[in-house]
């Protein structure tokens, strides 16, 4: 097809492109080389069919939150594979006249029909995308407008040339064997019969090196917009965490050079990685409480200011990163790093599995243990946990008072419990949290399980504290904990707070690496310990029938309840099932779901520590909450969560909707046990 001449102009094309390609892509891996080491690199198998499925199989975008746009995407994904291998044929048809990859087989001509249906789908997939950012305009698409336009641009001329390319390809060769109906159908309607061959070689040359052009420029402005993620994307799949969610990595505070992230070299590869891969989506945006509550946080604009820190300071970043701005107040405020509830949902709804919340406490950690730098209220908060081992700052005798309330004995007194109820700073200090602990005492007890407490030996499982920043703080009431807990051969660890389940679950048997001061024996009984959530535990033990419960039309609720999945019980653990378990075996099935409900479901506001914090600016996120559950209408509101029973109460006092009774769904099994006393579920 093409001359000599034109085919040295093609290389030196080809060869263009791939420098202005792979020198931004070397420039992004240099930067990412510079940066902190990250375990990554186990479960490679496991890990490559995950990102296989993700990407091909389009799971990443297929999400329940955003149907049409993962719709949408997903057209145009097809397209793109499609059109990538047109592409190799376009380059090597230039070379070789008349050159096909499938040559005139059946899937030669199945292919050509594909394409052409495919640029249908790209272009139809491209106009939702063009009416929904520059005609709806939605909040979360308000950064990269001229990006966007952009790769709208590229996108549409490269399939344009491409159906101009065909069309006269169709029409020159008319007898060759080919199902590409779109192209034939715009010849006959758009080329006169009368127009030369000589015409058509001319015009096929033209829109050859019109695609050609469209498509080169595209490839070359790919490394500097979104459309990267294409390439980080499923690479940054690949090296998803395989940990839990809600688990943060130990800091080895002995061997630390630093503590968190001061600099943007103090990062992870991983983290700048993740800063790479975002599409721009917004996704983690419109599910975050901070701001949909008005708070300075947006999950996005984190990743997105990563990103461009990360490129700006490149020259500094390859010298080994001395000369770096510290992080905070340079990229980030300090206001959004304290906004952060770490419940989550920005990970979940992300299709490439971004971790915004571990920016946010590598930096808070970094305020916190290296410059001091925390809300004034946590100062008293901290000076508590530290002297009393209780945020209340109250003495460890109302532990012994407790226990001579609930009748329960500790394991000194009772060696042969096979489970430790874990009460916890609010089953044990919190008037609301005590009444909880005492349906699990009751429970327990109709169950004929043998257990025990702690007693004052007990300390706060420091969740807070970690996810305040303060690791030095965190470490201390976690290696007192298990010093506790390791004198002891337990069947189980029960706990009802998501927040502690959450930690002697997941960030206790991780802290074990590094604490030095533990005896092989010890951190292997903590490790075999299993760790219960009181849903797990109450599921259970109404699936073996262990409980005489009441018919569910005999509990008197006298109407629906909802449901408030917690963060931690519930997106960070995949606790969703059991609460709804046990409240159809209490209640029956009169549930009304909340708007946002399960993976879904919408923080209290107390996640990340910041129950204890003052929550200044934009709306509370517990009265987001609340108006939501006073809309749903269900008057008997259950949750798994002290916290959230604490936030929600308020919420719903603050609205003025006394009306609307908060239970934790110990005290409505509690109630319905026979001959349990009244029945606390009444409305």
């Amino acid at each position: 097809m093409l001359t000599l001449a034109e085919k040295i102009i093609l290389t030196i094309l080809i060869l263009a492109t791939f420098i202005l390609f792979f020198f931004p892509v070397v420039k992004r891996v240099l930067i990412l080389a510079r940066l902190q080491a990250a375990a990554r690199f186990d479960s490679l198998l496991r890990r490559f069919f995950y990102t296989v499925s993700r990407v091909f199989l389009q799971l990443c975008t297929l999400k329940n939150e955003r149907p049409w746009s993962g719709a949408a995407h997903l057209l145009i994904f097809y397209g793109a594979l499609a059109f990538d291998t047109m592409t190799i044929n376009h380059v090597i048809e230039g070379y070789v006249d008349g050159f096909y990859l499938f040559g005139q087989s059946w899937l030669g001509r199945l292919f050509s029909a594909s394409v052409d249906l495919f640029s249908i789908t790209v272009l139809a997939g491209v106009t939702f995308f063009a009416i929904k950012r520059f005609v709806i305009r939605p909040r979360a698409y308000d950064t990269g407008a001229r990006d966007s336009a952009l790769i709208y641009l590229f996108i549409f001329l490269a399939v344009s040339t491409f159906l101009l390319f065909n069309l006269f390809s169709v029409a020159l060769h008319p007898g060759s064997q080919t199902w590409a109906f779109l192209s034939r159908f715009l010849a006959e309607k758009f080329l006169p019969a009368s127009v030369s061959t000589i015409t058509l070689e001319h015009n096929l040359k033209l829109a050859y090196w019109l695609h050609a052009l469209a498509v080169f420029s595209f490839i070359s402005y790919v490394p500097h917009s979104k459309y990267f993620h294409l390439f980080a994307g499923p690479v940054n799949l690949f090296f998803r965490r395989n940990r839990p969610t809600g688990q943060m990595p130990p800091l080895n505070l002995e061997t630390a050079e630093t503590f968190g992230a001061e600099k943007a070299t103090d990062f992870s590869w991983k983290d700048g990685l993740d800063a790479l891969a975002c599409v721009e989506c917004g996704r983690c945006q419109d599910v975050c409480p901070a701001f949909q509550s008005g708070k300075a946080l947006s999950p996005k604009m984190v990743i997105l200011n990563l990103e461009k820190h990360l490129l700006a300071e490149y020259k500094n970043i390859k010298k080994g990163g001395e000369n770096l701005p510290a992080l905070v107040p340079g990229v980030f405020s300090e206001e959004e790093i304290w906004a952060c509830t770490t419940c989550g949902a920005c990970l979940h709804v992300c299709p490439f599995d971004i971790e915004h919340p571990d920016k946010l406490l590598s930096l808070r950690q970094n305020l916190v243990l290296a410059r001091g730098r925390f809300p004034g209220e946590l100062r008293k908060f901290f000076h508590n946990l530290e002297t009393y081992g209780n945020p209340w700052g109250l003495p460890v005798s109302r532990r012994a008072e407790l226990l001579r309330e609930l009748g329960v004995k500790t394991l000194d007194e009772y060696p042969e419990a096979e489970y430790l109820l874990w009460l916890g700073c609010f089953g044990t200090f919190d008037d609301r949290g005590r009444q909880i602990a005492g349906a699990m005492v009751r429970i327990m007890k109709s169950a004929g399980l043998r257990f025990a407490v702690l007693g004052e030996e007990e300390r706060c499982c420091g969740d807070s504290a970690r996810r305040l920043g303060n690791e030095y703080l965190f470490q201390t009431l976690a290696s007192a904990n298990i010093k506790s807990l390791a004198r002891f051969r337990l069947k189980g660890l029960v706990t009802f707070c998501p927040h502690g389940y959450n930690v002697f679950k997941n960030d206790y048997p991780a802290l074990l690496e590094v604490l030095s001061d533990l005896s092989p024996e010890a951190k292997e009984r903590i490790r075999s310990l299993r760790v219960l959530s009181h849903l797990e535990l109450l599921s259970s033990l109404i699936e073996r029938k262990r409980l005489p419960l009441q018919r569910p039309d005999e509990s008197g609720t006298g109407g629906s309840f909802t449901i408030h999945d917690s963060c931690y019980y519930g997106r960070h653990n995949r606790l969703l099932a059991e609460p709804r378990k046990i409240l159809g075996a209490v209640l029956g099935e009169n549930l009304r779901e909340l708007k946002n409900s399960g993976e879904h479901s919408f923080c209290c506001g107390a996640g990340g520590g910041l129950m204890w914090t003052e929550e200044k600016a934009g709306r509370r996120v517990n009265h987001l909450r609340s108006d939501e559950i006073i809309r749903n209408g269900s008057r008997l509101v259950a949750t798994s969560c002290p916290f959230c029973l604490t936030m929600l109460q308020d919420g719903l006092r603050d609205r003025g909707a006394d009306e609307f009774r908060v239970l934790d769904v110990a005290e409505i099994l509690a109630a319905a046990l026979q001959d349990s006393g009244p029945d606390t579920t009444r409305s």
